[in-house]
């Protein structure tokens, strides 16, 4: 593998000098190649996330496929315009030069993505390196395996590796990948291995990307409509098995609204993902591997321990690796839920007195990918005001990042750069500034002998 990743990462070095010249016509038609090849291949692409994580058809086809396919509508449609060099203006100490700004193509680039949506996240930062006129090696997770081979093979029949290159493998692909300086490094998963990722970039000064997680709060207040918060958030924590890296983590309401709260979320799962009193998994995921069962299902037994009360749920199948919906109470800010990320379908309440208390719990703990708050306007913007993350909806879950207009793009430990539309294709450009001298060249007074007489008019100037 090490001579085969060698000799493609070689060729993409040498094609990157040449795609630098590509024109925003030929960026697109590869687009259009990449998405005629996923409409072509789109029953095997759900068949994949069905084996891989159970995912349900329709689940699959609004998260996954279609998230890909307006990602690059998005670009198609805006990519001219991205790529068009920003005129900016001159200053006093620039007088009669030209100035601008030039998207230029870092080269050749690394992504390495997930097995939670492993399709949209491999992908969508593809279609962002292929915008911006990059090369790029994908590395996708080995534990969405079906997804992974697909994917891979797909790229491999398809693209010229000397432009696009698909590498399955385990931790030690990625290492070895790593080992080289690439570029870019895009980076989708856990801050631990962020980490890693950042440490190995930083031993050849690549630029990286991080999109990692963290524990992305709810915060309800007094004035949210109740039953529209518990819709939103059961249909936002329960997607794809609790498996998201914004799903809410966990849940904070004023005391008095926590039994009618929970009322609420046990009927809307009712709902959604039961049928005859009994879980429906056609309409649910798994969860991806035995080791993510069983760490999901010591983190729940050893939080009740700690004095936790199941409120709803609770039921771990491991013939399957179904983890139907489970709601606990009476969760303490020390329990062990409360470490880490669940991402799971475990979904913690903690009650608060009042609203300063809830803010200082959340800005206590690492900044979070997401933070999403229900409640009026002013009460709102105090959150967020008083807060960081990420990004943040009020009034809703998870939907922030279906906006290409907005970056998507974490906060310290939940990650660091941004993507999604304008920013993706940003992250994947480097932004070249460009200055042209006029024919009067003002510089000129600066060179020595010095005029002191200009330094005294300077001084008054500034």
């Amino acid at each position: 593998m090490s001579s085969q990743i060698q000799k493609i990462f070689e060729a993409q070095q040498a094609r990157s000098i040449q795609l630098r010249l590509s024109t925003a016509e030929e960026r697109k038609a590869k687009l259009l190649k990449l998405k005629s090849l996923i409409q072509a291949n789109e029953d095997e692409i759900y068949q994949a996330l069905a084996t891989d994580l159970r995912k349900p058809l329709f689940e699959a086809a609004l998260t996954e496929v279609y998230f890909v396919y307006g990602e690059i509508d998005f670009a198609l449609k805006n990519l001219n315009s991205w790529m068009k060099p920003k005129k900016v203006k001159a200053t006093l100490a620039s007088l009669s030069t030209r100035n601008k700004i030039v998207y230029e193509p870092k080269g050749v680039s690394l992504i390495i993505s997930p097995w939670n949506y492993p399709f949209q996240l491999l992908i969508s930062p593809l279609v962002s390196a292929i915008a911006a006129g990059n090369c790029a090696i994908l590395k996708p997770s080995e534990l969405s395996s079906a997804t992974s081979a697909l994917l891979c093979k797909l790229i491999s029949n398809n693209f010229d590796p000397s432009e696009i290159a698909c590498f399955e493998g385990d931790a030690s692909v990625a290492q070895e990948l790593l080992s080289l300086p690439f570029d870019h490094i895009f980076y989708t998963g856990s801050t631990q291995v962020g980490k890693l990722v950042m440490e190995a970039a930083a031993k050849h000064l690549s630029s990286v990307t991080l999109e990692l997680g963290g524990k992305s709060p709810v915060i309800i207040t007094e004035k949210a409509q109740l039953e529209k918060a518990a819709e939103k958030i059961v249909w936002g924590k329960f997607l794809n098995a609790g498996q998201t890296c914004i799903a809410p983590d966990y849940i904070l309401l004023p005391e008095n609204m926590q039994e009618k709260f929970v009322q609420l979320v046990q009927q809307k799962i009712e709902k959604f993902y039961q049928q005859n009193g009994h879980l429906d998994k056609a309409l649910y995921g798994k969860i991806i591997s035995i080791k993510h069962f069983e760490r999901l299902k010591q983190l729940t037994e050893t939080t009740l321990k700690q004095g936790a009360q199941l409120s709803f749920g609770g039921n771990f199948e491991v013939n399957d690796l179904t983890i139907e919906p489970t709601l606990l109470t009476e969760v303490a800010w020390d329990s062990a839920i409360m470490q880490e990320e669940i991402f799971g379908p475990i979904l913690p309440i903690i009650s608060y007195q009042n609203l300063d208390e809830a803010l200082r719990q959340v800005n206590a703990r690492p900044k979070p990918l997401a933070l999403y708050v229900f409640a009026d306007s002013d009460t709102a913007d105090k959150v967020i005001r008083h807060t960081s993350a990420g990004g943040t909806a009020v009034n809703d879950v998870l939907i922030h990042m279906s906006n290409p207009h907005l970056p998507f793009g974490g906060i310290g430990p939940s990650g660091s750069g941004s993507c999604h539309g304008f920013y993706g294709f940003k992250a994947f450009s480097h932004e070249r500034s460009v200055l042209y001298q006029g024919a009067i060249d003002f510089n000129q007074m600066v060179y020595p002998p010095f005029n002191m007489g200009l330094l005294k008019w300077l001084k008054k100037l500034f």
